[in-house]
């Protein structure tokens, strides 16, 4: 009996032992199923918020590429309203400032999420008469109120033969110098001949990594800081995300108050590459050429729009031997009108041509070598003193002394801000401020076919006074007030803010059709542009 006990006790040791064992393992399995669970739940969340980041992603390359199509729209957009004619894109508002047409224009309307509406905006940098940023207005930048760089070579040989220098068409912005201004020109030209102050490719090539002169145009604003002595901050100020406007964030940590405020843009907010001007008629055909070769077709020409005082003076004009006068002859001579001098072609030919249609203003032509009977006889312009209001508008809305249907690079004395003007030969400081105070706040001409006409024509300044006629016909050649290529900040967005596109747009009316001839994509700069300045109204 005591051995069967004693068995039975083993046995009963056994069980317990056996359970105990299998009470782990089962404890184990549900650790490892908890474990399991945990990892199987953290995979689930972190899929889960990896397919939201990806749908977030999704989302916003959606919205960026809408928006860049926005951007697209508003391009087509500006084209369109600049094919217009001139009377109605002044009866719809202009180009200077023009919310109406310009701002917060709808494109992608949904009906069921106002945040899905989408937008572009015309914006650009708004300048007071010195030059420094006034916030920013939706509309157009004439590329004319700017110094347009690719034009300065051919402007080299103009001033030398009155013994100025291209260098001072740079030297009116605020701190630039000699050095740089040379520099810039020396990268231009077509030689490899050092200016006073500049330097060539023999510089550059020194350099590490070294480079070339481009010894031709410039194709971009950014390729100004290859040039000697053209920094960052020099060439774009304050304003890093290239917006036109001087942004807060932009003052931040910035000595502000030791920048001129002319140059919180940079010199960029004063160059263009692109400017140029319709020499056209307003009814869209060639301007008479005063300077052409052939003068009976010139004569014919004159005969078609003018009487015959105004054809005959400008073609014995071109034949006089002796220089024209504005000078009146001594009282002994016989003045008369050339309406009473009918050209002979048998005996005429071209001795000179004429720098500007200001040259026909109050001139006196002798005409003796025509008239036997009179060795004292001259020919009187029709465009006299008291005549010169009325008669100046017809002169240049028909005639030109430029080869082309364009006049590329004369600066717009209606929007050119002081620094820009400073910098026209002939013009002084005395003059910019009066041009400045004369020319009055409206930069849209709104009545041109009212009774200041001349207000159309860069010869307002010698009508109205400002200038002489010996400074106006100097500043012919270097003004205008209008160009026809505009430059625009196209933003495309939405109303709820996510994804933003814009790029700065160039486009010519020269030709027939408006074109782009300048695209340059702005997205990848930080914008500051709110959707709250930008505007999301709904057009019903």
């Amino acid at each position: 009996m005591m051995k069967i006990k004693s068995f039975a006790q083993q046995g009963f040791k056994l069980d317990r032992s056996r359970a105990g064992r299998q009470g782990q393992r089962q404890g184990m399995l549900l650790v490892i199923v908890l474990v399991t669970i945990v990892i199987l739940s953290l995979s689930v969340y972190t899929f889960t918020a990896l397919m939201q980041t990806e749908e977030e992603a999704s989302r916003l390359g959606t919205r960026q590429l809408q928006s860049k199509n926005l951007v697209d729209s508003g391009m087509d957009f500006v084209r369109l309203y600049l094919s217009n004619s001139e009377a109605t894109i002044r009866e719809k508002g202009g180009r200077w400032d023009n919310p109406t047409y310009f701002q917060a224009v709808p494109v992608a309307v949904s009906n069921s999420d106002a945040a899905l509406v989408g937008y572009f905006s015309v914006a650009t940098s708004s300048l007071d008469e010195e030059g420094a940023p006034e916030g920013q207005r939706f509309g157009l930048i004439d590329e004319s109120s700017k110094i347009n760089l690719n034009t300065m070579p051919y402007a080299e040989a103009t001033l030398a033969l009155s013994g100025g220098n291209v260098r001072d068409l740079l030297m009116g912005l605020p701190e630039m110098t000699e050095e740089i201004a040379d520099s810039i020109l020396d990268w231009m030209d077509a030689d490899d001949e050092t200016r006073d102050y500049g330097v060539e490719s023999a510089y550059y090539e020194g350099l590490s990594p070294p480079y070339s002169a481009k010894n031709g145009p410039l194709d971009s604003m950014d390729e100004l800081l290859l040039i000697n002595g053209v920094t960052p901050q020099l060439l774009f100020g304050l304003d890093t995300n290239r917006n036109g406007i001087l942004d807060p964030a932009e003052m931040t940590g910035t000595n502000v108050s030791s920048i001129d405020a002319e140059m919180y843009l940079g010199w960029a907010n004063y160059l263009t590459l692109y400017s140029n001007e319709s020499n056209l008629t307003a009814e869209g055909l060639p301007r008479i050429n005063v300077n052409a070769d052939d003068l009976e077709q010139l004569y014919d020409d004159l005969k078609s729009a003018f009487d015959d005082e105004w054809a005959n003076f400008v073609i014995y004009y071109r034949c006089s031997s002796a220089e024209p006068s504005t000078e009146p002859p001594s009282e002994t001579a016989v003045i008369q009108s050339a309406a009473l001098l009918p050209p002979d072609f048998a005996v005429l030919e071209s001795k000179r041509k004429l720098n500007s249609i200001v040259d026909l203003v109050m001139a006196y032509v002798d005409t003796s070598e025509w008239d036997e009977s009179n060795l004292t006889s001259f020919a009187e312009s029709p465009v006299k003193i008291g005549n010169v209001p009325f008669t100046m508008p017809q002169l240049m809305a028909s005639l030109t002394t430029f080869e082309g249907a364009t006049i590329p690079g004369r600066i717009n004395i209606m929007q050119a801000p002081r620094v820009v003007l400073m910098g026209i030969p002939g013009l002084d400081e005395s003059t910019v401020d009066q041009i400045i105070s004369q020319r009055g706040t409206d930069f849209e001409l709104d009545d041109p076919t009212g009774a200041d006409m001349n207000r159309k024509y860069e010869t307002w300044l010698f009508v109205e006074g400002v200038v002489d006629l010996a400074t106006m016909k100097t500043l012919m050649s270097y003004v205008c007030t209008g160009g026809d290529v505009f430059g625009a900040e196209i933003i495309g967005y939405f109303a709820d803010g996510v994804g933003t596109s814009r790029a700065e747009v160039v486009l010519d009316t020269t030709v027939g059709v408006p074109r782009v001839i300048s695209w340059r994509n702005k997205s990848h700069l930080r914008s500051s542009f709110s959707i709250e300045s930008l505007g999301t109204n709904i057009i019903e």
